[in-house]
């Protein structure tokens, strides 16, 4: 099998992953797609030195939350643009659960960038172990970290 064939399989087993991570920085369809198209650049770039030190879906996340964090770094540093609107919102939905999820998320686009990233992951169902590698903490500080973001986000208004 050839490196690209390797890539490419990598990215269809992870390919919810990323785009969650994507999600987590945005709701605009356009942006989502340009954060997934530089995530595989980076991915592609660093895919032939992955050594295999942590788990492939470790390393994906790893490359997208910092990927998502530097993309938003640069975008705080450009001046605001106006986007064109358009009266279709794909991800909008009117049920009572995606009216509660969307405050959740609303609420947990508020958090710092460290803190989105350690929520996004536990939502994801990873464990304190693997939170941790990623983000380059320890699984008692994750947990710890946790309690506090619930707090935080407990006592968030619905703004």
């Amino acid at each position: 099998m050839t490196l690209e064939d390797e890539f490419v399989n990598a990215i269809k087993q992870h390919k919810d992953s990323i785009y969650t991570v994507c999600y987590m920085f945005s709701r605009n369809a356009d942006e989502i797609a340009d954060l997934y198209q530089e995530i595989l650049i980076h991915l592609w770039s660093g895919f032939s030195k992955f050594r295999g030190d942590s788990k492939l879906s470790t390393w994906v996340y790893r490359v997208s939350l910092n990927t998502c964090m530097m993309q938003e770094r640069h975008k705080q540093r450009r001046p605001k643009s106006v986007p064109l609107s358009i009266d279709l919102n794909l991800f909008e939905d009117h049920d009572e659960d995606t009216r509660q999820i969307a405050q959740l998320y609303k609420r947990i686009n508020r958090l710092d960038k460290f803190d989105k990233a350690i929520v996004l992951l536990w939502l994801e169902s990873m464990s304190y172990q693997d939170i941790g590698e990623i983000m380059g903490i320890s699984p008692g500080n994750v947990s710890v970290r946790l309690v506090r973001i619930r707090e935080q986000l407990k006592q968030m208004s619905n703004d």
